[in-house]
């Protein structure tokens, strides 16, 4: 039977910490018999550029242009 998870309030503060300036990512949380052992933070920057944008939004095709296609065949 798996042990109840024990969360005290440095627990707390810590996920508190990690979540506060985060604006897209996940926070991975690892248990071991009942107790927060381990976290992992994974955050991503998102960047527009918008002269890149501009510049091709005009053209016509299949072929994505954004920078998001960029090395990709």
């Amino acid at each position: 039977m798996a042990k109840p998870l024990k969360v005290d309030e440095v627990w707390l503060a810590r996920i508190t910490e990690l979540l506060d300036d985060m604006e897209f990512g996940s926070l991975h949380i690892v248990v071991h018999e009942g107790q927060i052992v381990q976290m992992e933070r994974t955050e991503r920057k998102r960047f527009e550029n918008s002269t890149a944008n501009a510049r091709y939004s005009g053209e016509t095709g299949s072929r994505r242009t954004d920078s998001r296609s960029a090395g990709r065949g």
